[in-house]
């Protein structure tokens, strides 16, 4: 695929951070996601969060797998390092990056797909490990680059674009993070920056694995069946000659309320979901106040928003590892090689 530069010219009266540089300086190549995606506010998130935390474009490392999610990378800060991985192994392929530099920063987004059905297991082992990560989940529900299936997110009672609805559980990231001893975890919605942008910049300053589930409609695949905006109910009540789907331009979805308040969002195909905020008394560092409080959330029909919990005193990979703190593809040979003595040993124990 061919990306689109954008142009380099910046307005002079933009802001500068303290490295001297604008938001301008950490856009990337124009998106070819759909008109209204919930993807391109999470980049528009993301680039005012590097931006505020003047972050040097070569210290970041940008990190996906497969998926819409995945194209993200491509648009924000093109002066950083990235890295497309195979599908659903974006963990592992970040765990090593992370194991030969520990000083760079490292962002993986990744989507409901790529993170919770077959890479579900390259997920729990990043939280094991304690990963020092911003990990940003784009959760839409379905599998947009392959016309829209349910994902392992899919609410029971979700209607496809053809078939009959979900009946299988979703998997929650927040919940299965918890669960699984993850130091920071989050959730907000793609329409509400002023939210967003903070708990983005507190995942990628904490010591060790970060998770920020964000909601993010998908403005084609919401037009399930039974929708009368939907491709297929206009194609039943229209004459044509051949069939040629035009996904028409939407507005970006907005949310904006306090905290402790709940509010419906609709989407664009005509589903409502409910975002609630926590409370200012909500205490996240309760990882069983937090399970009973998502779970009682969850029975109420509502997606709770905001940092949900954090751990600062659980130590980061390298921390556990008591790995040495010169990046691994900076020592010389002399100190990586243990010698033919230290070798023998080795070979000894499996003789």
């Amino acid at each position: 695929m061919t990306y689109i530069a954008k142009p380099k010219v910046a307005h002079p009266s933009l802001p500068r951070n303290e490295l001297g540089l604008t938001t301008r300086d950490y856009e990337g190549a124009v998106s070819t996601l759909c008109a209204g995606c919930g993807h391109d506010s999470v980049t528009a998130a993301l680039i005012q969060a590097v931006f505020e935390l003047d972050i040097e474009p070569h210290m970041l490392a940008k990190m996906s797998g497969i998926g819409c999610s995945s194209k993200t990378p491509a648009y924000f800060v093109s002066q950083a390092h990235g890295f497309n991985s195979v599908h659903g192994r974006m963990p592992s392929v970040t765990t090593g990056a992370n194991a030969a530099n520990r000083h760079m920063t490292y962002i993986g987004v990744s989507g409901d797909g790529d993170s919770l059905s077959i890479g579900a297991g390259q997920f729990v082992h990043a939280i094991r490990r304690n990963l020092n990560m911003c990990y940003i989940i784009e959760n839409n529900g379905v599998y947009g680059l392959t016309k829209g299936q349910f994902s392992a997110s899919a609410d029971i009672g979700s209607l496809p674009k053809k078939g009959l609805p979900n009946q299988q559980e979703p998997i929650d990231p927040v919940s299965t993070a918890l669960s699984l001893g993850a130091t920071y975890i989050a959730r907000s919605f793609s329409g509400d920056k002023e939210q967003l942008v903070p708990l983005i910049k507190g995942a990628i300053m904490h010591s060790g694995f970060a998770l920020v589930d964000v909601i993010s409609p998908c403005v084609t695949f919401n037009d399930h069946e039974g929708s009368t905006k939907s491709y297929s109910h206009t194609r039943e009540h229209y004459n044509h000659v051949i069939d040629v789907d035009y996904i028409q331009p939407s507005e970006e979805i907005k949310a904006s309320y306090k905290q402790g308040e709940a509010m419906p969002v609709h989407l664009h195909g005509g589903d409502t979901i409910i975002l609630r905020k926590l409370d200012r008394d909500y205490d996240p560092t309760s990882r069983a106040d937090a399970f009973k409080y998502l779970r009682d959330r969850f029975n109420a029909g509502e997606i709770t928003t905001g940092l949900l919990y954090v751990n600062e005193a659980r130590e980061e990979m390298h921390e556990l590892m008591q790995n040495t703190d010169t990046p691994l593809g900076q020592l010389p040979y002399e100190d990586l090689h243990p010698g033919s003595e230290e070798l023998q040993k080795l070979q000894g124990r499996y003789r």
